[in-house]
């Protein structure tokens, strides 16, 4: 399935449960000061959370733009190693304002993921936060309890996206690639090894947090959930990483043809191969929008990622300018 598939499968199946299909919003967020960068696709919905905001809809769902390229939520530092963290990425996304809260977010992901992604039960597991029992008897109607991992807040309590405003308890589903690509047999969701990939958090905004860190209940509690494209497309395309998927390799091809190195045959080069390729995306999405390199703020990090994507090519026996 072509990732462009997966993006409209998405769209349709909760176009079809009700939701209006909202345009996903640019990376510099409208209206909020308290972000550099759209980082999840609820960046757009905040107010429709935390005040008494008129609502043209009681339900959305999206395919946003997202960079994740500094402060908290940054994975930078992870991109080319791990095979599925990025600085630019493309989150599907379904929220509820005051409107079906987590039976229906929960049977509604499972329908989608089983029925129309045709992935095998026996492949998913999935995590919440250790404190939700709610959350936890509903996935029991649908996996085995063995399969359903209790983690702290650090792994499933999601938010706010800037330092106050909408927070919550979330799960998530990961598909498990295999025992040889695990650290132990008793390894499970929450471990850094790589064996279980999460592609798919289901958020349940209930908190307004406060600048002192207290936690007031939302105006409107919903849901907000984000599938990451990416690597829900390296899953129905079998891919050993996000980086063999249609989304990459026509880039990873042309570097190759620049470079003269092969992506495939040398190993020690994949890493810079894989920073290129995610940097190039994020620079060509941030230049879209107007954003140029410069000494501070949003410049700076754009600033920051040719850099790293010049130095990368660096590794790859690149001489002369290239990104261009």
């Amino acid at each position: 399935m072509k990732s462009y598939e997966i993006r409209h499968l998405y769209l349709d199946f909760f176009k079809e449960k009700g939701h209006s299909v909202v345009p996903g919003s640019g990376l510099i967020p409208f209206d909020d000061p308290t972000l550099l960068f759209t980082s999840a696709g609820m960046v757009q919905f905040k107010k429709f959370w935390a005040t008494d905001t008129p609502l043209s809809y009681p339900r959305a769902t999206t395919c946003q733009k997202c960079l994740r390229a500094g402060g908290k939520d940054s994975d930078i530092d992870k991109i080319g190693i791990t095979g599925r963290h990025h600085t630019f990425f493309e989150m599907l996304g379904n929220f509820s304002f005051g409107d079906y809260f987590k039976k229906e977010a929960i049977e509604w992901a499972w329908e989608f993921v089983l029925e129309h992604l045709k992935i095998p039960a026996g492949y998913i597991w999935v995590s919440y936060y250790e404190k939700d029992d709610e959350t936890k008897e509903i996935w029991k109607k649908f996996l085995p309890v063995e399969r359903i991992v209790p983690l702290s807040d650090k792994d499933n309590f999601w938010g706010p996206a800037g330092e106050t405003g909408v927070c919550g308890p979330c799960t998530e589903l990961y598909i498990d690639t295999g025992i040889k690509k695990g650290c132990s047999s008793g390894c499970r969701p929450g471990c850094e090894c790589g064996r279980f990939l999460e592609f798919w958090n289901l958020v349940f905004p209930q908190y307004d947090k406060q600048t002192d860190g207290t936690l007031l209940p939302l105006k409107r509690r919903g849901v907000d959930t984000g599938m990451g494209l990416e690597r829900i497309t390296r899953i129905m395309q079998n891919a050993p990483s996000n980086y063999e998927t249609d989304l990459f390799l026509p880039i990873i091809k042309k570097i190759e043809d620049i470079s003269g190195c092969s992506y495939d045959k040398d190993e020690k080069k994949k890493p810079s191969f894989r920073i290129t390729a995610d940097h190039i995306r994020a620079a060509v999405f941030l230049i879209d929008e107007n954003v140029l390199p410069s000494n501070e703020g949003r410049g700076y990090v754009l600033r920051r990622i040719i850099r790293r994507a010049e130095m990368a090519g660096a590794d790859l026996d690149i001489k002369e300018p290239f990104l261009h």
